[in-house]
């Protein structure tokens, strides 16, 4: 069975998981300002699909593009790379 194209992946941080099978993740990318040469952190927000609600605040997860899955969800949960520690 061949790939559906390439889909992009990310890697980001839990921020949120709230919502029932939905967690928020924050994305941190650095690009270069085009005039004045310096790296800028850039962040950005992204509801990704969830389905066992196994991620939690704090986790470093990989989430991949995905059909239409609600208004705002168009993102995956794949894998979690790393679990945040919550002992507190």
């Amino acid at each position: 069975m061949s790939e559906r194209g390439n889909r992009k992946r990310l890697v980001g941080t839990v921020v949120g998981n709230k919502m029932d099978k939905t967690a928020t993740v924050l994305v941190e990318r650095l690009t270069k300002h085009s005039t004045y040469k310096k790296y800028i952190r850039k962040r950005k927000k992204y509801m990704a699909h969830d389905p066992k609600n196994m991620c939690g605040v704090g986790d470093k997860v990989r989430i991949i593009e995905s059909r239409p899955i609600s208004k705002r969800k168009r993102w995956q949960v794949i894998e979690i790379l790393e679990k945040a520690d919550t002992e507190i």
